[in-house]
Parts: C-alpha cells; structure tokens; sequence
C-alpha cells in the first residue's frame, strides 16, 4: 500500500491483549495507524483490529509471527511498513516471562527467555532502522523495573530485562539523531495468567511495596509509551519507570 496520509504508522508486538493492546488502543487514539502483531493470539488480534478499524476505517491491521524465528524477522519488519506504506514507530512489547531458579535453568529456558526479551527487540529495531530513518522514527521497549533489581527466582528473566534496558540505552546512542530510542519500566501492572508465583499474600506484599499502594493498569503503561513515541521530540536514552514509586523503595 502506498502511503496515502500523514498518520504515523506503528507496530506493537505482542498486542493482541493485555498491555499490548492497551498500548494499541492509546496510540491509535491519539491518531495513529497500528499494526497489532501476534504469534498464537490471533483471534484476539483480529478482535482488536475490527474494533480500531470500526473507530476510524483502514487505520489497523494484523501481522502475525513467530518472533523467535529469527531469519523471519526483516520480512515481518518489510511486511509491516507495507501495510500503511511507511514505519514511525516500532513498540518492542512482547515478553516471555517464567521464573527459573537456579538449579533448574536449561538451555532452553535461556534461549526462549533471550530470544523474546533480547534478541527479537535487536533484530527487529535493526531492520526497522531503514524505514525509521526516513521518518525520524522512534523506538519503544517495554522493560522491567526488575531490569535494576533482579527478581529472586528469575535469573534469566532479569537478565534478559538488564539486556533490554542496556540496549535502549544503546540504539539511542547508536541511531540519533534521526530516530529517538525510549523504554517504559512497568512495576505491578497486571499479574501474569498463571497464577503460582503470585498468590494473594505475594501480591499484597508487592502493593505494600509501592508508595502509592496499589497497582497500576495498562493504560497506565500505554500513556507513558504514547508520551515516548509522540509527544517527546527532545527525549532518547531514557527508561521510565511506570511503577507506582515501587523502584525505589526496593
């Protein structure tokens, strides 16, 4: 498709649900095109797009692949700035999240756990780099405040996490001036759909944590992220924390 407006076009992976769609829900508001991308969420993707593209006609579309598949990834990059003719945005969203005490880790806990958290945010913003260029473009990565302080029992998670923040940090200084680089650091924001690791008493400790004792909502993340990607022209290398103040009280 040609570009035929001047609506920034931005892919949010992961967005079928949760945070992500938040985030697509709040870009597309604010008058951007979103590409919703999946990998097994695809009928909640579809979903979101049918309810976006009710609100305002063409201006969403699914793309749906496997991000650990890393020969895949420059053509999901050229397929999503097909779709509405140019790329503006790229929100590196989606996360594998799973603790792995030590003793237990193998090496397929590691590559999955680096392979989404790490390696997929890297090779998909280099092959965005072109397209980015040409828009003065930017960047978003979802990282963790536990990217600063580890979470006890998730090693390669929050190694993966520090790799994110440290990349941020990176890219921003590698790909100024044209394209500005940015992270959000979500502390307690939704529990994960397996409940195991959070049961009721874990989840009050963790609120109590927080100066402002509660926990926080999607829309929380994805207003820090609209604010990142277009409305802070002057702001690179940097990772907000979006956490209720837990950061630091830890």
């Amino acid at each position: 498709m040609s570009k035929t407006d001047s609506r920034p076009a931005i892919i949010i992976t992961g967005a079928a649900k949760r945070v992500g769609a938040a985030i697509a829900r709040a870009l597309h508001a604010a008058g951007a095109n979103v590409i919703v991308h999946c990998n097994q969420s695809r009928p909640e993707a579809d979903a979101l797009v049918r309810e976006l593209n009710e609100l305002r006609a063409k201006s969403a579309s699914v793309l749906q692949g496997d991000l650990l598949a890393y020969n895949a990834l420059k053509g999901l990059v050229d397929q999503a700035a097909s779709v509405f003719g140019t790329l503006d945005g790229v929100v590196n969203n989606a996360s594998a999240f799973y603790a792995t005490p030590i003793g237990s880790i193998d090496e397929d806990n590691w590559s999955e756990l680096i392979g989404a958290n790490l390696k997929a945010p890297l090779f998909l913003s280099q092959a965005a780099v072109p397209y980015l260029r040409k828009t003065r473009g930017n960047i978003v990565n979802i990282v963790d405040i536990h990217s600063e302080r580890p979470l006890k029992d998730f090693v390669v998670y929050s190694a993966t996490k520090a790799g994110l923040a440290g990349l941020t940090r990176s890219l921003a200084l590698e790909l100024g001036p044209d394209i500005r680089v940015n992270g959000v650091s979500p502390g307690a924001i939704i529990w994960p759909d397996g409940t195991s690791d959070y049961p009721t008493a874990e989840r009050e400790r963790i609120v109590q944590q927080a100066p402002l004792k509660r926990v926080g909502t999607p829309e929380d993340i994805a207003g820090a992220v609209k604010f990142l990607m277009l409305d802070a022209p002057y702001v690179t290398g940097q990772i907000l924390a979006v956490d209720g103040g837990r950061e630091i009280a830890l």
